[in-house]
């Protein structure tokens, strides 16, 4: 693993590489969930780096592991803003081009939102234009980079009633149990890191949190895995990805 600290317009993120740098192969991009951060993916990024021969780079977002801090409450648009604004910028900071973007929970839905929203403009057909509500801006003219292809591992595409009660239950665990010591060892805040996501998924307001309207916008090759046992999620996010599947 070579660590490095990213200066974006934010602030500073901790991020890390394995395998060879974008210069001398493609990247894989890991996505990390609501909980998540570089250290948390443990051996996989070494592992996905020896099996494909391709570099792997991974970063924790603001308020995350190592990274800056985020003010709080984030708002209920956090995941576009993370696609739409952060994401490129890192991806040019860090010298990436050619690219997958692998994204888990959280993470998954920021990259189908990244890779459905920096779009032509002639791919926007006015029906599939989402609301500005919670469905964020529409960053068109963001930078373009080249990215090949998408993995959503358990990516939330709507708000389900068990995402709700699972998030509930852990805020309990949280508060009462061990869970926030065991988190303190992998987030320099992890009262910021807990609650930015806990607070924003049990606000009344994200239960319109929506990116269906942006899938079919998506013009790469598509691997979605959903786990039969998800407690934060389950199958029926993966309907939506049959039609671009049967296109070709």
């Amino acid at each position: 693993m070579r660590p490095r600290r990213l200066q974006v317009s934010g602030g500073q993120l901790e991020t890390a590489w394995w395998g060879p740098g974008p210069a001398d192969a493609p990247t894989l991009v890991l996505l990390h969930e609501g909980l998540g951060s570089v250290e948390l993916w443990r051996d996989v990024p070494q592992r996905l780096a020896a099996l494909t021969g391709w570099g792997v780079f991974a970063y924790s977002r603001f308020g995350y592991g190592r990274s800056d801090p985020t003010p709080l409450p984030r708002p209920m648009t956090y995941m576009h803003h993370e696609a739409q604004m952060v994401l490129p910028e890192v991806l040019e900071a860090a010298g990436i081009r050619r690219c997958v973007l692998v994204g888990h929970s959280d993470g998954g839905s920021i990259a189908a939102i990244y890779a459905g929203s920096v779009a032509p403009k002639a791919s926007w057909p006015d029906s599939a234009r989402p609301p500005k509500t919670l469905k964020g801006p529409i960053t068109q003219d963001a930078p373009r980079h080249d990215v090949v292809g998408l993995v959503t591992i358990a990516a939330h595409f709507f708000v389900e009633d068990l995402n709700i009660a699972s998030i509930e239950r852990i805020k309990q665990e949280y508060e009462t149990g061990g869970l926030r010591q065991r988190m303190a060892r992998y987030h320099q805040d992890v009262d910021v890191a807990f609650r930015g996501w806990n607070g924003a998924w049990l606000d009344p307001d994200f239960r319109n949190f929506d990116i269906i309207a942006l899938l079919p916008n998506i013009r790469v090759p598509i691997l979605a895995l959903q786990g039969a046992e998800d407690p934060y999620g389950t199958d029926s996010n993966s309907t939506f990805w049959k039609p671009m599947f049967d296109r070709g």
